[in-house]
Order: C-alpha cells, then sequence, then structure tokens
C-alpha cells in the first residue's frame, strides 16, 4: 500500500474530489493512478495517522454529497470496504459512518461488503454498533439493526431492546452486577425508561460514574431525557458534582 502525505498534491485533488462528491473527477483520478485506490493518506497533528480514501469519504462530519457513489466509485477500484485506520485506533470506515449517524454512507458500505461486526471502535474496541450507540448516534444505531448487527447488553439497553435485555439477564452466563450497572447508565444515556427500571431492579448502581465522568442522572439530562431524569430523582440519584 502507497501512503501520500496529505499536503501532496494528489493527495489534495482527490481529497476534495472525495469532499464534494465529484464523482467524474474522482474516476479519472483513480482511472489515472491506479494505485490510488489502495493508497492511504497520512496526517500530522491530533489528528495523526493513515486512513484509507473510505476513511476520507465518511470522516467527520460525514453526509457528503453523493457519498453512496463515491463510495461505491472506490470500492469499484479496489479500496477495501474494511480497510483500517492506523494511529490511535483500528477503525474501518463503517466505524466512521455509524460515529457521525451517516446513514446513507453507512448503506453504501454494507452494500459494498463492508464487515459489520469488525472490531475496533473508539468506544471499547467494539463494533460500528458500539460507536453509534456511544456517540448517541440514534439513527445510524437502529440502521446497523436493521441490517442485522448484533446487540450486546450495553447496546441492548441503551436503545431499549428490553426483551433482549430480559434475555441477557436470564440466560445462564448471566451479566455481572458492573456489566447490569453500566446497561443501566446505556439506558439512562438513551432516554430508555422501562429498560432502566428494570436494570435497577435488577441491583444497578443508580450514582454510577461512567463516561466523561457523568452519572445517570447526568447523561440523562444531556440527552432532555426529562422522564427518565424525573424518575432518577424520585431514586434518589445525584450528578456527578453533588457526590463529592
Amino acid at each position: 500500500m502507497d501512503t501520500l502525505n496529505s499536503h501532496d498534491p494528489l493527495a489534495v485533488t482527490v481529497t476534495e474530489a472525495i469532499r464534494k462528491g465529484d464523482v467524474p473527477t474522482l474516476r479519472q483520478l483513480l482511472a489515472d493512478h491506479p494505485a490510488l485506490a489502495t493508497s492511504a493518506i497520512s496526517q500530522d497533528g491530533p489528528a495523526a495517522g493513515r486512513r484509507s480514501l473510505l476513511h476520507i469519504a465518511t470522516d467527520w462530519p460525514g453526509h457528503r454529497p453523493d457519498s453512496a457513489a463515491v463510495i461505491g466509485t472506490l470500492v469499484a477500484a479496489g479500496t477495501d470496504p474494511d480497510a483500517r485506520f492506523v494511529g490511535a485506533h483500528t477503525e474501518t470506515p463503517l466505524h466512521w459512518a455509524a460515529s457521525n449517524d451517516d446513514v446513507t454512507a453507512l448503506d453504501a458500505l454494507i452494500d459494498a461488503g463492508a464487515d459489520i461486526e469488525a472490531s475496533g471502535a473508539v468506544i471499547g474496541g467494539g463494533t460500528p454498533l458500539a460507536d453509534a450507540r456511544g456517540f448517541g448516534q440514534w439513527r445510524a444505531a437502529r440502521r446497523l439493526l436493521e441490517h442485522g448487527a448484533r446487540a450486546d447488553l450495553q447496546d441492548a439497553a441503551t436503545l431499549g431492546l428490553l426483551d433482549q435485555v430480559e434475555a441477557f439477564l436470564s440466560a445462564p452466563d448471566s451479566p455481572t452486577g458492573a456489566e447490569i450497572t453500566s446497561a443501566f447508565w446505556g439506558a439512562c444515556h438513551g432516554g430508555q425508561l422501562p429498560t432502566a427500571q428494570r436494570l435497577l431492579q435488577q441491583g444497578a448502581d443508580v450514582n454510577r460514574i461512567g463516561y466523561d465522568d457523568m452519572t445517570p442522572l447526568d447523561i440523562a439530562r444531556t440527552q432532555d431525557a426529562d422522564e427518565v431524569v424525573q424518575w432518577l430523582l424520585a431514586q434518589g440519584a445525584k450528578g456527578r458534582a453533588d457526590l463529592g
């Protein structure tokens, strides 16, 4: 695999074509430079690492013009739909589409053969669903489920899949107390009151400090999940600032 610096003229031109959804120019570049499709582009600074052209297509903030055609063109030219970011993590383009709630890009990648269960998410090294759930990208999370993604307990709780939560709770290898508490935090993140109530019945810690130093009450407030907030307060829940 060739590597281009992000300041290389070819890297600048192909990046611009991808981000603008300029498919004719992209096709011409790929025809003129046969190795380009499988090349990586390196970047310095806070986003340091090497990314494939599909990572460019799905990079933040996502929702690029004509992204489905861009993705199809790249894959047809030989870009690996499961290419890995090389740097602080190993996310695939599908992880990035999920993190940006970019359903159009997500659909195009899956149609192109991307592995829906690929590991490497910045959320616990998990699948694209873990990223979508962790970052509160609810449309992407539910579309991944429609495509057949497997939900773990944390996913199921955060998305309010109470029947699946019950299946995890009743399984022979039932979740630990820490896993139940983590799932409870997720249910509050997702604004899923019935699921949160069920997990509290199972012994979840109502004041667990989770991601970004937030308690269940804190995360429910950030999501404007007012019904969950009022219920949590009635259970004696506190925000991180009140726990000392």
